[in-house]
């Protein structure tokens, strides 16, 4: 078990390598009444939870389907039903869509209670989980509507993965593989034989976000760092229509990042080789139809990263170095899009 201090508005832990229902004991503990909030899948997925006559469960739509105000007035709705109190707590146990928009109520009920993340999928474990950003999608664009608001702690029980399909599992693997990009190296290295190393990945990605939100909680410069991949990769994401799950379109949009850093930041021709070959070794997808650029393009600049109307990347001069690209023309970016489309 390992045992990671996050330092945000508050300091919490990451609790590698736990049991789920000794979490759950845990939270229990400390709180009179404790809302579960779950994906309306998580019987058929993960049977064993504990049940105790504190629990309340409630289940949201599954995936981005949840992010929503609707699912948002859903638990308002619940809280008020069980005239919740700032010393009760919401849980949530899901992947990264579950922890989002069940920490974003819990940011708002009676302006703020503490909640907890049960992370059940790898993105969630290594990303979604951690860090306080929660939040909805709109129709103009994802994540727009959100808060910074972190939870009391994280509980990452790693027998969850057993129940992920190979295409989630691998989804994930793109948030562990970009934290190799921007800070640790060493990820990378050891992501070709993921099956044997996946505590020791978690817990460096893990540890790398820790970091990074450690630093900067607001995202006020350099946790943008952690965006690397995110800008174009939500905009496919967006285009997809959600059909691509989101480590698959932050693959492309890291790809996408590679090849730009290599117009403008003379990241080498090998290290976006590595980009493509890591990837693609993972069954990640590293391109997107050269006719969507038009739509991709208008998204762009919805993004929540753009300032006084320019469209920012993260980039990279080398491997575990990063840089900003503050402003990146219209041309620079349909070219090196037409790099990497298929």
């Amino acid at each position: 078990m390992s045992l990671i201090k996050v330092n945000a508005e508050h300091r919490y832990h990451v609790e590698i390598d736990c049991d789920r229902n000794d979490a759950l004991a845990e939270i229990v503990s400390n709180h009179n009444k404790v809302l579960l909030i779950l994906p309306s899948d998580i019987n058929r997925m993960y049977p064993n939870l504990t049940r105790h006559s504190k629990f309340e469960f409630l289940k949201i739509p599954n995936g981005e389907a949840a992010k929503n105000i609707t699912t948002v007035q859903t638990i308002w709705k619940r809280a008020a039903q069980l005239k919740f109190a700032r010393n009760d707590a919401i849980v949530a146990i899901g992947g990264g869509a579950t922890t989002d928009v069940a920490g974003f109520a819990a940011s708002t009920w009676m302006r703020g209670i503490p909640w907890y993340a049960i992370p059940t999928s790898l993105a969630g474990m290594v990303d979604a989980a951690i860090g306080g950003k929660t939040g909805i999608n709109q129709s103009f664009g994802k994540n727009l509507v959100g808060s910074f608001y972190s939870p009391q702690k994280v509980f990452i029980d790693l027998s969850f993965l057993d129940s992920l399909s190979q295409r989630d599992f691998n989804a994930g693997l793109a948030e562990v593989i970009k934290c190799g990009f921007i800070k640790r190296p060493e990820i990378l290295t050891r992501i070709v034989e993921y099956r044997q190393n996946i505590a020791r990945l978690i817990e460096l990605a893990v540890r790398t976000k820790a970091e990074v939100v450690g630093q900067d909680f607001k995202e006020s410069r350099t946790r943008e760092i952690l965006n690397y991949g995110h800008t174009l990769g939500h905009a496919i994401e967006k285009d997809s229509n959600f059909k691509l799950r989101h480590g698959e379109a932050i693959s492309i949009g890291m790809v996408f990042a590679a090849q730009l850093s290599n117009q403008l930041l003379n990241l080498t021709v090998q290290e976006v080789q590595t980009h493509t070959d890591l990837l693609s070794k993972l069954n990640l997808p590293i391109s997107y139809p050269k006719k969507r650029w038009s739509s991709l393009s208008n998204l762009l600049f919805q993004d929540k990263k753009v300032r006084n109307g320019r469209v920012r990347f993260i980039g990279l001069t080398r491997i575990g170095k990063t840089a900003w690209l503050e402003d990146v023309n219209q041309i620079e970016l349909k070219r090196c899009y037409e790099t990497i489309a298929s």
